[in-house]
């Protein structure tokens, strides 16, 4: 032999770890396999050591060599015998013998001479044997016993051993084929790696027992009738009919206020930061082995077809084997050709191997039989039901993951076949396909981390002198950021989950809130806190889902802030949750791409004083509604691609402050409009495409501060320095090369800036505006600074970096507030200034800096 037995059952071996995959009649099937093996392999030894042929010559036409027929067998015998005793019955005489001999040799010749009489006598009385002789040697036996074993056999006593191994190696592949083929074994080899980490897994057990709790808990719930309905949570009171619970729409999506969430047991609590880590990188490794997994299904198809390929072969070897089992016989007649050799044409053989090869055979057809209505069975499980579908139905009803969901195709074939292993397993794989687990998971880790100290180390003091804490990137919330009772100011980043417990309720500094790509949910009593003490919110999202529904509710609210993109693909405006309930709104911003203004935002129109609305470069066309907000103080419509001033802003009679950056005015003839806005004190017309200015702009005498920096201005309209209350002017950035003399007539000017113009001199007039503070002529042509700056005692910025001067004027020390931070001059030209000016200028500096400390 070759090989052994062990070696050629190895064809049938797979990893132990893959008997998962391996349903009840893949495992029968394997199991017959390797009795088949075992009986091929046995038939190939018998047949090696034991199997030969015995033949002899018929004698239906026996003849002699020398061309004599011979005499039967008895007949020579007896000839033979007649001749033998003739010879020993007549000896020799005996005193013709003995005469010459000694008396005593003589005694013994005459004693041996009775005994060879008495010996011949016996000899022909005795029976002679029967038969035939052949007159062939044993070689020529050997030789044709060889001869006759490959012609008189049937091909299929020879071969059958070798036949029942190749047909047992081929089933057995067939079985394992879909183990081995690399574009099905790496995928298998990494799911049955995933599933014992996944059944192995501490959170697994843990996220079980929580469910066996909650479980326990209903029970005993219903035994004693203590479950309630779940409280609603008025917007207004007891007196309101509106209530959280009730559904609201929301832009396409209906919004219910979440369910208070059961306090994590103990029991899942404890769990090692190294179990925790390897459960989250299970989730992981789950999430990107089924996206890769449920693309195809190949698996499914392979398997099917070796089980097909199975139940064909079994069909082949059944068909043709029952043919072959009848011409397996013990007696064989053999004419060879080899009469030249040993004078015989025909021979009579014996197969001492058939009755042992027939019930081998009819042993390997049972075998078969069986292997074959297994593979019936398996095509019958395969097309019976979609494989390619995997339900989770019944692992939701026992657990608390409802939202586990359904698989298919690969993933879904695999599945069922581990449920025909133990479904055991698909219940706990199932743990780490929910979400819910998940955030359990992440929620616990997130607390072990993110302690109560670490968080305090992040607070922070803003601008405004508010504690802060930025919190980027984590996977949720931590409960310790409750226990902050201080902090007023909390910006959350990039949390894909922010749960907000009734713990919040402590944090009773809370006024200002910031949610940037965090869908937030809050809990019924936490709800009622941040609804009475929350001030501002600012939410940045990428989808308007992701704005929480309970913001439209939180009644004592001040500012809202949203900012993300609040329109279809088809431009049609998605519109906003009703605002009604936010009546103590003032400042609402909506950073948005907008086509036309929200309608509901009127709802806001008896107490918003502030809207602003930055449109990232989408064409705002309808503003119609605006009208409708009379309270209106204070309006910015940034880049809105605006062509014009809208009409609509004509009848908010109560507005101060508009800007208009950013968008494509040319022209403001509309200007004069303005005079109807008594209150209008600040108008910005910055970052736009204006070339005048319209003389109308006089008559807009309520201006105190006019932005119209960054146009393509070239000349400045003398009517501009008629409006009387003027105190900030900025026409900076644009191509203006002379400063008409009426800008003194500006007597409370306090900031001039005409920066980035082309200015080759200013006008004496100029510096009748005594009460300029900061005056900005950088980058500009001019050649010399006249000595009557010096006129400007109040001035405490002056900025002439970018011109052509040579030097300053002595004058500019009598500017006593103009400290050398506020001078903002090439370091040569303020070498100029003679040595007590500049050290004025640092004195001050450092007094200044001094009394700052």
């Amino acid at each position: 032999m070759m090989f052994t037995l062990t070696e050629v059952a190895s064809l049938n071996d797979i990893q132990p770890t893959y008997r998962i995959l391996k349903p009840w009649w893949d495992v029968f099937m394997d199991y017959l396999g390797l009795v088949m093996l075992m009986l091929a392999i046995f038939a190939m030894t018998m047949q090696i050591t034991k199997d030969q042929v015995a033949c002899l010559p018929c004698l239906e036409d026996p003849e002699d060599p020398s061309g004599a027929k011979p005499n039967s067998f008895t007949e020579q015998s007896a000839q033979k015998a007649a001749s033998t005793a003739a010879t020993v019955a007549t000896p020799l005489p005996l005193p013709l013998v003995t005469k010459d001999l000694p008396d005593e040799v003589a005694h013994e010749i005459h004693v041996t001479h009775q005994h060879t009489a008495v010996f011949a006598e016996n000899y022909v009385n005795q029976p002679q044997p029967t038969g035939v002789r052949t007159n062939l040697d044993y070689q020529q036996y050997i030789f044709i016993n060889q001869i006759c074993y490959h012609v008189a056999l049937p091909w299929y006593s020879k071969y059958f051993p070798y036949l029942t191994l190749i047909h047992t190696i081929v089933l057995m592949v067939s079985s394992n084929f879909w183990f081995k083929y690399p574009k099905t074994s790496s995928k298998i080899e990494h799911f049955v790696s995933i599933l014992g980490r996944c059944f192995e897994s501490p959170w697994t057990t843990k996220a079980l027992s929580e469910t066996a709790c909650e479980d326990s808990e209903e029970n005993k719930q219903r035994l004693t009738g203590t479950s309630s309905a779940p409280k609603q949570v008025s917007l207004e009171g007891k007196d309101e009919g509106t209530n959280v619970n009730s559904s609201t729409p929301m832009l396409g999506v209906k919004f219910s206020a979440d369910k208070p969430i059961a306090e994590v047991p103990s029991s899942m609590t404890i769990l090692d930061k190294k179990d925790g880590e390897q459960a989250k990188a299970l989730f992981e490794k789950v999430r990107k082995f089924r996206a890769h997994v449920e693309d195809s299904d190949f698996i499914y198809k392979l398997y099917v077809a070796q089980t097909v390929v199975k139940t064909v072969k079994f069909i082949l070897i059944l068909s043709y084997t029952s043919t072959f089992l009848a011409k397996i016989n013990f007696k064989h007649d053999c004419e060879p050709d080899i009469k030249q050799l040993t004078g015989y044409r025909k021979f009579f053989c014996t197969h001492n191997m058939a009755f042992m090869l027939n019930k081998l055979l009819i042993s390997y057809m049972a075998l078969i039989l069986i292997y074959g209505m297994a593979c019936l069975y398996s095509l019958f499980w395969v097309f019976r039901r979609p494989l390619k579908e995997y339900s989770f139905e019944k692992v939701r009803e026992e657990s608390s993951f409802s939202d586990i969901p359904d698989v298919k195709n690969d993933f879904a074939f695999l599945l069922h076949m581990v449920d025909q292993y133990d479904q055991l397993y698909s219940k706990r794989f199932g743990v780490f396909l929910s979400e819910v687990s998940e955030n359990k998971l992440r929620e616990i880790s997130l607390n072990h981390e993110w302690t109560f100290e670490k968080l305090r180390q992040l607070v922070t003091r803003n601008a405004l002198d508010q504690q802060e804490l930025h919190l980027f990137m984590l996977s949720g919330l931590p409960n310790a950021v409750f226990d902050l009772t201080d902090l007023e100011v909390l910006k959350l980043e990039l949390i894909p989950e922010v749960r907000f417990s009734a713990k919040v309720s402590q944090m009773t500094s809370l006024l200002e809130l910031h949610l940037c790509h965090c869908p937030a949910k809050v809990e019924q009593t936490g709800f009622a806190f941040l609804r009475d003490h929350l001030r501002c919110l600012h939410v940045k999202f990428t989808d308007v889902a992701e704005i929480p529904a309970w913001v439209y509710l939180l009644r004592s609210l001040r500012e809202l802030n949203l900012i993300g993109n609040l329109s279809s693909e088809n431009n049609k405006m998605i519109g906003l949750e009703s605002m009604r309930d936010l009546r103590h709104l003032k400042t609402l911003c909506l950073k948005s791409n907008l086509t036309k203004m929200p309608t509901n935002i009127t709802e806001l129109s008896p107490h918003l004083i502030k809207l602003v609305v930055h449109n990232d470069g989408t064409k705002l066309v309808v503003l119609n509604s605006l009208k409708k907000m009379t309270n209106l103080i204070e309006l910015e419509l940034h880049t809105c691609e605006l062509e014009r001033i809208p009409h609509a802003i004509f009848s908010l009679t109560n507005l101060q402050e508009l800007d208009l950056k950013s968008n494509n005015i040319r022209t403001i003839e509309e200007i004069i409009s303005f005079q109807h806005l008594k209150r209008l004190t600040c108008l910005k017309l910055w970052h736009n495409k204006i070339i005048t200015i319209p003389s109308s702009i006089g008559q807009v005498k309520s201006l105190e501060s006019l932005h119209l920096s960054h146009n393509k201005l070239e000349s400045l309209p003398p009517a501009l320095f008629t409006l009387p209350k003027l105190r900030y002017l900025d026409v900076g950035h644009n191509s203006i090369s002379v400063l008409p003399p009426d800008v003194g007539l500006l007597h409370n000017l306090q900031h001039l800036s005409i920066n980035s113009n082309k200015l080759e001199a200013l006008p004496k007039p100029l510096f009748r505006c005594t009460k300029l503070k900061a005056l900005c002529l950088g980058n500009n042509a001019l050649t010399v600074l006249p000595e009557t700056v010096g006129q400007l005692v109040q001035l405490t910025q002056l900025e002439l970096r970018g011109n052509c001067l040579d030097r300053l004027p002595v004058q500019l020390g009598n500017c006593r507030l103009l400290r050398k931070s506020g001078l903002v001059v090439e370091d040569h030209l303020f070498d100029t200034l003679p040595v007590e000016v500049k050290e004025n200028f640092s004195r001050e500096t450092n007094t200044s800096f001094t009394s700052g400390l």
